[in-house]
């Protein structure tokens, strides 16, 4: 039974089904989606373009900045292209196989991006909390010991979900009612209990999110205890500014990621929320982080600025 189990991964497909009983509208529904891929992938690779070539924007703030981008450049291509052949040309077949391999790119850079939330805040604990040791403590090196690290952690998490997956029984509906291999929505057609896979992915998720946003919260506790000590309103302000993209894409984020991991399990919810909702946070975060960082940081303005004087040139 396991062999054929195991060969049927590689001969049979799965139905990507597109939005619940909104088949009909799957044209409409993905403009709004296109604009934002289209959006994030020209943003981050236009970010991640100024900060290879612009030497001002080398220093650990762009660095962890230029994995955020990198991160989400990932998350956004991995669903990209299988969403918009389902919306458009309704080619909905995925063999087993690549369902596995998307399942497993958009759960691990996911939470990818969780840590690197939490290593951004690291940095602004740094800076504002230790300044004198800012560049002494976060070195290249311990830089890309940390993304590394964050990577191997989210892989090491991540690979069970697609292998536990990988081995389930699908011997009804191979129609997933989704626009991708979500862990949760492709379990739930396998004709066998699903207790384990459900419990192991809840429990990381929780384990990832309340340890990133532990180590988030405790930094932002220090970094407030350091501003209010400050002694004039202006350098209060300037302290304040440096964090507000980094609060902002943050709440975003696990607002929306929170939403969209609890309410397969303990939601009463129309599958068509659920799905376009799954969508927007996989969507939202690539195509805002760009916006925000470009807007808010004066120096990436400067590299862009310069940037498009050259190329007018």
């Amino acid at each position: 039974m396991a062999a054929t189990n195991i060969s049927s991964m590689y001969t049979s497909v799965f139905i990507l089904d597109g939005v619940p009983d909104l088949e009909s509208s799957h044209l409409l529904i993905s403009i709004p989606l296109f604009i934002m891929f289209i959006t994030s992938v020209l943003g981050n690779l236009l970010l991640l373009l100024l900060i290879m070539m612009e030497p001002r924007l080398h220093s650990p703030m762009y660095y962890f900045l230029y994995a955020l981008f990198l991160t989400d450049l990932i998350v956004s291509n991995s669903i990209g292209f299988k969403t918009f052949c389902i919306l458009w040309l309704n080619q909905k077949e995925i063999p087993f196989i690549s369902c596995y391999i998307q399942m497993f790119f958009i759960h691990c850079f996911s939470s990818v991006e969780s840590g690197v939330l939490m290593a951004m805040a690291f940095d602004r604990y740094m800076a504002i909390c230790s300044p004198l040791h800012y560049a002494s403590t976060l070195t290249n090196a311990l830089i890309v010991k940390i993304v590394f690290g964050l990577v191997i952690r989210s892989t090491v998490i991540v690979i069970p979900c697609s292998w536990m997956a990988s081995r389930l029984p699908y011997c009804q509906s191979h129609h997933i009612p989704h626009t991708y291999c979500d862990h949760m929505a492709v379990v739930h057609l396998a004709c066998t209990d699903i207790t384990i896979n459900s419990a192991y992915g809840l429990t990381a998720v929780v384990l990832v999110i309340m340890f990133d946003m532990s180590s988030i919260a405790l930094s932002y506790v220090f970094i407030l205890r350091a501003v209010l000590r400050l002694s004039t309103k202006k350098a209060k302000s300037k302290a304040f500014g440096t964090c507000t993209s980094h609060i902002c894409i943050i709440v975003i984020v696990y607002t929306l990621g929170l939403f969209t991991f609890v309410t397969y399990r303990i939601g009463h919810i129309a599958p068509y929320i659920h799905v376009i909702m799954a969508n927007l946070y996989l969507l939202i975060p690539p195509t805002l982080n760009p916006i925000i960082y470009g807007v808010k940081t004066k120096e990436i303005r400067t590299a862009a600025l310069n940037l498009f004087t050259l190329t007018a040139l």
